[in-house]
């Protein structure tokens, strides 16, 4: 006769506790409020008046409103597996025991992903990111490195319908690029490309170098998010030198050829930002000063933490030059995070933009490092 496996019923019984646990950290009754006073304003006859502000209210409700729903619907599929064995234990039937093992085996999966969604919840995780790529020292190998990363993370923001925007593209000379940004527009898409952030590693046999010889390269990944209207930086015009130029590159070759390109240095901090994929010489400059702002935000943002850390006493490292994963192409295939130590052989997948694992390895460490 046909019996229920107990590891199965030690499992149901364990994803019921930690979806118990989960709720603790909801406020459930506060979401549900949030919901009702969202709907009330956009019932509201003036409420599309301001069209930017009503869409960042429609996404703020909806977001909300899938962690509720989300919520709901794991709480009603456990309850409906715990009916289902109570009436499997009365009389087994086969067909479905069977059912009810491979429905305990995937909301065990669904947990692990309403729980990382949970993990997003810093202010500015649900903010759009704005991504620059940096190739290191090597010339036309690791300007070729940063054009593949580039790919790369096109690729994943593409696969979960992210928008992306090129901002500020600059070729190589020979190969690849010597530096891109890009805007990445998205729910939470600062709050998995931040763990992006760092000196990307990549080891191969040279397509540039005639007697095949192995080589290795180095890109930095700076990863911050746009800051929006309910953040406020105060920049003084005095501490801004602003430089014209041509557009050029991937983002200018589909605009006139004027100066219309913009670089804006932060003289206090040294701080540089570039933009020339607008179609004027305003929309660049407005584009860039944003960026500069989000850029000083995030400066503020870790010297808080650093100034924290002091205080504990701690050893805390918020460099930007840290290393963080290789990519090694020869004489293996392999790519390793070296802060999770999460990796795989599959490196044309994580080339073509699967980085889930990687991002969700990094987010899950943040917490258990919180938690100790």
């Amino acid at each position: 006769m046909y019996e229920i496996n107990v590891t199965d019923k030690q499992d149901l019984r364990a994803n019921a506790v930690r979806l118990q646990q989960l709720r603790g950290s909801l406020d459930l009754d506060l979401k549900r409020e949030a919901i009702e006073n969202y709907e009330v304003k956009m019932s509201d006859p003036n409420f599309w008046d301001d069209n930017e502000k009503a869409q960042s209210i429609i996404g703020e409700m909806n977001a909300i409103k899938a962690v509720v729903e989300q919520y709901e619907g794991l709480a009603n599929e456990l309850k409906d597996l715990e009916d289902m064995l109570e009436m499997l234990e009365e009389e087994m039937d086969e067909e479905m025991a069977i059912e009810w093992a491979a429905n305990v085996k995937s909301i065990g999966s669904k947990i692990d992903s309403f729980e990382l969604q949970l993990l997003l919840s810093q202010p500015y995780d649900k903010l759009d990111a704005i991504l620059e790529l940096h190739p290191g020292a090597g010339g036309t190998e690791s300007q070729d490195w940063a054009q593949m990363l580039y790919r790369m993370y096109t690729r994943w923001a593409e696969k979960r319908g992210f928008k992306v925007e090129l901002l500020d593209y600059l070729p190589g000379d020979e190969a690849g690029i010597k530096s891109v940004t890009i805007q990445v527009r998205g729910h939470n898409a600062y709050g998995y490309l931040k763990a992006e952030k760092g000196v990307h590693r990549l080891v191969r046999i040279s397509p540039f170098d005639a007697s095949g010889r192995r080589h290795t390269s180095f890109v930095s990944c700076d990863v911050v998010p746009e800051i929006n209207e309910e953040i406020h930086i105060d920049i003084r015009p005095e501490d801004l030198r602003v430089d014209t130029y041509r557009a050029s590159g991937a983002g200018g070759q589909h605009i006139n050829k004027t100066d219309s390109a913009i670089r804006i240095t932060h003289l206090p901090t040294g701080v540089v930002v570039a933009c020339q994929t607008q179609r004027s010489q305003i929309q660049n400059r407005d584009k860039a000063m944003k960026m500069l702002q989000s850029k000083l935000y995030e400066l503020k943002i870790q010297e808080q933490q650093k100034e924290l850390a002091e205080v504990r006493g701690e050893q805390l490292d918020i460099a930007w030059g840290s290393q963080i994963r290789s990519y090694v192409f020869h004489p293996y295939s392999m790519v390793k995070d070296h802060r999770t130590s999460v990796e795989t052989g599959n490196i044309g997948a994580v080339m073509d933009g699967d980085l889930d694992a990687f991002v969700e390895g990094y987010l899950r460490s943040q917490i258990k490092q919180e938690v100790q």
